[in-house]
């Protein structure tokens, strides 16, 4: 595979750390992993909306949040991406899980990696590729409509050429 362009600005969705640190790659068992991803946050080559802090701190495990915490460079305000985050809630509304009651991160983090060249990373497959699908559209969907790269967390690892 390709190496990334140097400066490969990662944009992180929620699903990817709940995966990573709870689910398919735990940090007991994949202990690199914590420095590999420190280090894309050291080089600002990765970051999150703070909606994505929120629902960490909301559905997290307690290692996550405690994590998650002590990372407050991975954050980015939302300030710096709420137009174009309205904008693509606008053009793409069957983005929005109708059933959510609260706010949520998905277009905030395609709305920051549209604004800095960013490659999207999420565990979300798109629409086509599910069963019974409750929206019309997920961030794969979009990011394919907007021409924005969007990739996995083991696909980030692949381009980053980390093995383990």
């Amino acid at each position: 595979m390709p190496e990334p362009p140097p400066g490969t600005l990662y944009v992180m969705d929620t699903n990817v750390f709940m995966d990573w640190q709870a689910r398919y790659y735990p940090t007991d068992v994949f202990t690199s992993l914590l420095s590999r991803v420190d280090d894309l946050i050291a080089q600002k080559r990765c970051a999150s909306p703070q909606l994505v802090e929120e629902e960490l701190g909301a559905v997290g495990t307690t290692e996550l949040k405690t994590w998650a915490d002590s990372r407050p460079a991975l954050f980015v305000p939302l300030e710096d991406m709420l137009a174009e985050a309205i904008s693509i809630q606008s053009r793409f509304p069957g983005l929005l899980d109708p059933k959510a009651t609260y706010e949520e991160a998905d277009a905030y983090v395609i709305a920051y990696a549209k604004l800095k060249g960013g490659v999207v990373v999420t565990q979300e497959t798109s629409a086509a590729e599910k069963r019974n699908p409750k929206r019309t559209h997920f961030i794969p969907d979009v990011c394919r409509e907007l021409g924005l790269p969007c990739i996995s967390f083991l696909g980030l690892m692949r381009r980053e050429g980390w093995t383990l």
